[in-house]
């Protein structure tokens, strides 16, 4: 199993691209490059989000971890289906706000900070 702060770096490392392929804007990922950016770096956050500790998780009840995880499924499971545009535009456009500034982003250093008591590393950029 990888250090859960590893985990925690790729969640805040792909919040930061996904906001700068987006610039808030979720209009932008009509194209074509932007979409596949976008969907990967919410595949990885997803992805780190459901391989965390549950005990990370439950410390953390003010992130949607289930939702993440759910998301994560459609993500990789439904790809062949094709994923909607559109629900990844909606999306970005109103959960992502939230989880970014009220929920992940400012919960990532202090996770980093539980698990990393006995060893120094830097979690956030």
């Amino acid at each position: 199993m990888k250090d859960p702060a590893l985990y925690l770096v790729h969640i805040a490392e792909s919040i930061a691209k996904i906001e700068r392929y987006t610039s808030n804007d979720p209009t932008t990922i009509g194209d074509g490059l932007v979409y596949d950016a976008v969907l990967r770096n919410l595949q990885t956050l997803s992805e780190a989000a459901q391989k965390l500790p549950e005990a990370i998780k439950l410390r953390h009840p003010e992130i949607p971890w289930q939702n993440i995880a759910g998301f994560r499924n459609v993500l990789v499971h439904d790809y062949l289906n094709g994923i909607d545009i559109v629900i990844i535009q909606r999306v970005i456009a109103r959960e992502w706000p939230a989880l970014k500034k009220q929920r992940c982003w400012p919960s990532c250093p202090r996770m980093c900070a539980e698990i990393s008591k006995h060893k120094p590393i830097s979690c956030m950029k």
